[in-house]
């Protein structure tokens, strides 16, 4: 069975569907950095690289990873400026003190080992160089429930644990402020401080139903039913969305936008 954390089957979906509305919170992101001209800096986990493209808008250099090489091809495909390189945040293919800044847009919480990543992180930072996540902080909504009641009609909830606790291990953990500034003055950083700010998504709803397909519940059960059984429960699933919800959807988020510095 194939490695059902990858986001290679979906990475379409995902840079169709998320990536423009996520660029919101990852131009907050750029901004809270307060990237320059000329600076370098490192997008972790960039998916199809938006975040590495707001960064480069303000005259940046920039550079994105990311370990699926089914997002870096659509990255590639729409940005083609945009260097990208296929790489794990826990061992970075960078020389030290590589970058002034290194941002990650929703994947703090991804980190198999958070000190891990934060370490080799530090590793690639010039002295003073500073860091900025974004991570979600709010819990299941309306939408979510549904369509978790969905997935639990064909895949067993016992079976989905995996699903909740294995693609993004950090989180329940990183919803709390205090959590990733305690892990950030941890690894070293300092002038730590976070933010929290909600945000306000427009789907239309038949999108919404396939980008829930991108997140780990999705890819989990994409996997366990094959291609022809997830096409037929896709197909309820919007059925029932039509039923409960009105067209367009209005998706709000509450994201954690965190910030700091290496010491000089």
């Amino acid at each position: 069975m194939e490695d059902w954390r990858s986001y290679d089957d979906v990475a379409e979906t995902y840079g169709r569907v998320h990536a423009p509305r996520f660029a919101e919170a990852a131009r907050d992101l750029v901004d809270s950095l307060r990237i320059q001209e000329g600076e370098r800096v490192l997008d972790v986990g960039t998916g199809t690289g938006a975040g590495a493209d707001e960064a480069a808008r303000t005259g940046a250099k920039v550079v994105g990873i990311d370990r699926s090489l089914g997002m870096l091809s659509v990255a590639h495909r729409e940005r083609p400026s945009l260097p990208i390189v296929a790489a794990e945040v826990i061992d970075l293919p960078f020389r030290d003190r590589t970058f002034d800044v290194v941002l990650g847009n929703f994947v703090f919480a991804q980190f198999a080992k958070v000190e891990t990543a934060l370490f080799d992180i530090t590793r690639v930072l010039s002295s003073g160089g500073r860091i900025g996540f974004t991570t979600w902080s709010d819990g299941k909504d309306a939408f979510q429930d549904t369509w978790i009641e969905l997935i639990e009609t064909v895949i067993p909830r016992d079976m989905l644990a995996p699903a909740y606790a294995g693609a993004a291990p950090g989180h329940d953990r990183f919803k709390n402020p205090q959590a990733i500034e305690d892990a950030l003055r941890k690894a070293g950083f300092r002038h730590v401080r976070t933010d929290r700010k909600r945000y306000q998504w427009t789907y239309p709803r038949d999108d919404l139903v396939e980008g829930l397909g991108t997140w780990a519940v999705g890819r989990f059960a994409r996997n366990m039913l094959g291609e022809s059984s997830w096409a037929s429960f896709l197909e309820r699933a919007r059925t029932t969305f039509a039923d409960r919800f009105p067209d367009p959807l209005n998706d709000f988020h509450d994201v954690v936008i965190a910030v700091g510095s290496l010491p000089s």
